[in-house]
């Protein structure tokens, strides 16, 4: 591990890709409090899976620094049931936009992998050193084939071509932004709209997938991008850096604070036909706290904050749709 690494964000001009999703959104707004010049491209504009459009983007732009975040996520039902998608979508944009990066002499890159990287049955708290000594968790296989194969590629480019690339593997996150959808979505935002719709709609119950005995690791997106922020300052090398809270809560318990958070009073439903993925996924963040970065935010405050960004955003999607 590089200690004290400095590299200046001031002036420089800073790619996000997948600055549209939610952990690209959070950077974005990270980013506006540094001194730099911020780049972006759309959809519409820019089709990361096509390596010629990546290549002419990048060569046009010149980053001096890239965030790569984009890439295509989903829970455990969208990556159970699209494995060619995740595999395939999210190997091509790695490849492009790493490769790319090189060839336009981009200084500095940082990748986003996810703890799902880590053996269903590694050793907890998760190290960076578990990566490869086990098999993986069948129900998200395929995407966690395509980030260790990002992982690697960073390590790659720097053994091989002096890139300063390096890489950082994400707790699960939920805050802003968060994609709030039944069956594609992630554990919190789904578990939000599940009980805000069993209040608005006074029902009792609401159904939970599997036992709710797993334990997860959240990590709220702005402390997310405060430390990708820092690690792009003050890390370089090989090895990825875990990136969370490096503490967890059960199912169980998630749902409960939900329910607080909403104001709802009902029961939960445990749905044991439904697969509970990995036992439990928590990371050690010793390695980046030892570089003197941690999480601040509380789960309860980002809880909070995740849930009133959700119902001011169904608001404005009422809005849109309503006859002027």
């Amino acid at each position: 591990m590089t200690e004290g690494v400095a590299f200046s964000l001031d002036g420089k001009r800073v790619m996000i890709a997948g600055h549209l999703g939610m952990a690209g959104g959070a950077i974005l707004r990270r980013l506006r409090r540094e001194h730099c010049e911020i780049l972006t491209a759309g959809r519409g504009d820019l089709d990361l899976t096509r390596q010629a459009e990546v290549e002419d983007w990048l060569a046009a732009a010149r980053p001096d620094a890239l965030f790569l975040a984009a890439g295509k996520v989903g829970g455990i039902h969208a990556n159970s049931t699209k494995p060619a998608e995740f595999l395939y979508d999210n190997l091509a944009i790695e490849t492009n936009v790493i490769h790319a990066a090189y060839r336009t002499g981009v200084k500095k890159l940082l990748f986003l992998g996810s703890s799902c990287i880590y053996p269903r049955e590694a050793p907890q708290p998760m190290k960076e050193e578990a990566l490869l000594t086990g098999p993986l968790e069948p129900t998200n296989e395929a995407y966690a084939i395509a980030k260790i194969a990002g992982i690697k590629m960073c390590q790659a480019y720097r053994r091989q071509y002096g890139c300063d690339f390096i890489a950082a593997m994400p707790t699960n996150l939920y805050g802003p932004g968060d994609r709030y959808d039944l069956v594609n979505g992630h554990v919190v935002a789904a578990m939000i709209m599940k009980v805000h719709a069993a209040k608005a709609n006074g029902e009792d119950n609401v159904v939970i997938w599997g036992s709710g005995t797993p334990r997860r690791e959240f990590l709220y997106t702005e402390d997310l991008a405060d430390g990708l922020v820092f690690m792009m300052r003050h890390y370089s090398g090989e090895s990825h850096l875990n990136l969370g809270t490096g503490t967890d809560i059960t199912i169980r318990e998630l749902a409960k604070a939900v329910a607080k958070v909403v104001g709802w009073s009902g029961e939960f439903v445990y749905d044991r036909s439904k697969p509970d993925g990995m036992p439990r996924k928590v990371m050690d963040v010793s390695r980046l706290a030892a570089l003197g970065w941690t999480a601040k935010t509380r789960f309860e405050e980002g809880l909070k904050a995740a849930y009133d960004w959700y119902v001011a955003d169904m608001e404005l999607r009422r809005r849109a749709r309503s006859p002027i």
